[in-house]
């Protein structure tokens, strides 16, 4: 049943894998070993040269596609970033074993042929990469294992690729989604080990160099130039999508996503390119600025305290209208109607916690903080109307604060591994997990009304956007989109399947 639903869309995106990966490892072998042979020649430099390299491949990975986010030209969203970060991390190994290839052939050798007057260029192209051919090949093979594994964070930044999975199943608590992930990201990775590791085993093994070595070398690279031909085939046969609709990383947000995608396309001619799950508030909003996605779903008081740096303020309507002006003068961006529901942060304890301790508000739990392990988000932590001044408000002390992904905490707070988190009003497990929402009675977090955002130029671009989002103004209730979320997260049903079947309840 998963894999009808889904077969399709692995077969997608694992395509989009494997392109990033070739298109990775073509650039960083053709930059490493030429580098690699020059310093085999410039011996000074060899010590500098593989420490940057070593550094770069320190570097988390999340943390390089996050940099590359700002970095003009070479970074951005999508995949561009992608594959510049792929090929940063396939650098060192290449280079460090083209370096060690090189100097581990026997001085005697080399001498021989600078005694028969070979020059430098026909000792290297005729004695010195053939016999360092296998340990070269050695290098490109960790490397591309490597870039295998690392392409899965490229979802996070909208490159697409088999984390798309990987980053939804987690955002919904889904192990299926995360398996269609990880499992062809896995047999990518070992057939590419063991097809590079069978030529590497030819070469070092190699008897007749014209019959047994070259013919294997012939087959391997005839089946990866078949693969490249059919993948860029298997693209330009797809139709090219127009706009791209982009969403953050946690249900309610995809759910929102897909609606405008299918919006758009139910009654327009254009094609949706799907950018979910692409991390927080700031990402999702830099993408959307730059023409990187024409637009996503915000909340006013998440642009109005964490995008703009304005104090919270209580009134929806004054929050809409400066939001609306604000992104008109400063980004060139439209913020339009509200979708017709507001999703607060939600702060939550179990149902048999409230009970124990006699507790509706934010007020009446603050004594007992001291007594719960919190669990809250990456960005809640952070944002100007996130933790800090929320608990400067009411005077919080937790015994203990755990960081953990969005779709991650119900599932703590069920096993009761946390006793307080930091949700969104609209979730659908507030419900069946029998949680309560303790009210905000101190009126500290300002309003979150739904708003597609858009980049304006697109919109002057294709001027039958704007009608068509906006026919979906005030048509989502609160009730509706908790009953949405709950689908995806507690039924594991397909958000594609879920918005077609809201979207012909609501006539659209």
């Amino acid at each position: 049943m998963f894999l009808f639903q889904y077969g399709s869309e692995i077969i997608i995106h694992s395509g989009e894998h494997l392109l990033l990966v070739i298109i990775a490892m073509t650039i960083a072998i053709s930059i490493s070993i030429p580098v690699g042979i020059f310093i085999t020649r410039k011996p000074k430099l060899a010590s500098p040269i593989l420490g940057i390299a070593n550094a770069i491949q320190t570097i988390p990975s999340l943390a390089i596609f996050g940099f590359l986010i700002s970095v003009p030209f070479l970074g951005g969203i999508g995949k561009t970033p992608a594959i510049v970060a792929l090929t940063l991390y396939a650098l060192l190994p290449i280079i460090r074993n083209t370096y060690i290839g090189i100097n581990s052939i026997n001085p005697a050798i080399k001498e021989a042929g600078i005694g028969m007057g070979m020059t430098d260029q026909q000792l290297l192209l005729q004695v010195e990469i053939p016999l360092a051919l296998p340990v070269i090949l050695a290098g490109v093979r960790v490397a591309t294992v490597i870039s295998v594994g690392i392409a899965t964070i490229a979802a996070a930044i909208g490159g697409g690729g088999l984390g798309v999975f990987i980053f939804r199943g987690i955002s919904t608590v889904n192990n299926d989604l995360i398996l269609a992930g990880a499992v062809p990201a896995a047999f990518i990775a070992l057939s590419a080990d063991f097809g590079l590791g069978l030529l590497e085993k030819r070469l070092t093994n190699q008897v007749d160099k014209k019959d047994k070595f070259n013919r294997p070398i012939a087959i391997i690279l005839g089946i990866i130039s078949l693969i490249i031909a059919g993948l860029i085939a298997f693209n330009y046969q797809q139709k090219p999508a127009t706009i791209s609709i982009g969403s953050k990383n946690f249900t309610e947000q995809v759910i929102l996503a897909e609606i405008l995608a299918q919006q758009i396309e139910n009654h327009t001619k254009l094609k949706v390119d799907r950018r979910f799950n692409l991390g927080g508030t700031f990402i999702a909003h830099e993408a959307v600025k730059t023409g990187k996605i024409a637009g996503y779903v915000e909340y006013t008081g998440t642009a109005f305290t964490a995008v703009l740096k304005e104090k919270p303020i209580t009134d929806p309507q004054i929050v809409y209208e400066k939001v609306k002006q604000a992104y008109q003068e400063k980004y060139k961006l439209t913020v339009m109607p509200s979708l017709g529901f507001e999703n607060t942060f939600a702060m939550i304890v179990s149902g048999e916690d409230a009970k124990k301790w006699q507790i509706k508000t934010l007020s009446e739990a603050a004594k007992y903080t001291p007594q719960m392990q919190a669990g809250f988000g990456y960005e809640f932590l952070e944002r100007a109307d996130g933790f800090p001044g929320f608990a400067k408000t009411y005077g919080l002390k937790f015994a203990n604060i755990k960081q953990m992904e969005l779709g991650l905490m119900y599932q703590a707070i069920k096993e009761k591994k946390v006793d307080f988190i930091a949700a969104n009003s609209t979730d659908g497990l507030i419900p069946f997990l029998n949680l309560v929402i303790l009210a905000d009675d101190k009126k500290y977090f300002p309003p979150y009304q739904a708003v597609p955002i858009f980049n304006q130029e697109i919109l002057q671009k294709y001027p039958e956007l704007t009608e068509t989002i906006n026919q979906l103004g005030g048509k989502i209730s609160t009730t509706e989109i908790q009953k949405m979320n709950y689908q995806v997260d507690n039924q594991s049903q397909p958000v594609e399947k879920i918005v077609q079947e809201w979207l012909k309840s609501q006539k659209l």
